[in-house]
């Protein structure tokens, strides 16, 4: 038994040394395979995947201070996010059913929108004005995805709401 306790650790230990060393997606080939895939659905999963790359960048440069570049990622990440939103919304494919896309584009959204706000509340007045807007736009795109998501129910008339004379 010694023999296969010594296998499963060495390879336990492998993993420890080797796992950090893993490359994760680069943006650049996140990008080339955002700008080659035509299926609205698949470009929405991949917004999920390209904003998180995208995002390390972006608090990257901005714990660097360079917040013109940051900014400049950030617009793009806006313009992916708002591209996908608006494809899967010609697509005419109903979200209820079919979550696939808007699901990923919605969280990957709601994210985005969590690390600015936490990135914005280190920042001046004045570095925060070069986030604000893209930081709003995407709030409320989020707001729209989740309506798509979860429709509000159509009010019900009751017999609760007349007056008791």
């Amino acid at each position: 038994m010694a023999p296969f306790l010594q296998f499963f650790g060495g390879l336990f230990f492998a993993a420890l040394i080797l796992g950090p060393a893993v490359p994760r997606d680069n943006t650049s080939e996140l990008r080339a395979r955002y700008d080659r895939e035509a299926n609205p659905v698949h470009r929405a999963e991949l917004v999920q995947k390209l904003g998180a790359a995208q995002f390390r960048e972006i608090e990257k440069n901005v714990a660097n201070r360079q917040f013109d570049s940051a900014a400049q990622l950030l617009d793009q990440y806006h313009s992916e996010a708002e591209d996908s939103s608006k494809a899967l919304d010609q697509a005419d494919i109903n979200a209820v059913k079919k979550p696939a896309g808007f699901k990923q584009l919605q969280i990957s959204v709601r994210e985005s929108v969590e690390r600015l706000d936490r990135m914005i509340s280190t920042m001046t007045p004045d570095e925060q004005a070069l986030f604000r807007h893209d930081r709003d736009d995407l709030e409320e795109l989020n707001s729209h995805l989740l309506q798509e998501l979860f429709p509000s129910p159509r009010s019900r008339r009751s017999y609760h709401h007349i007056p008791i004379p």
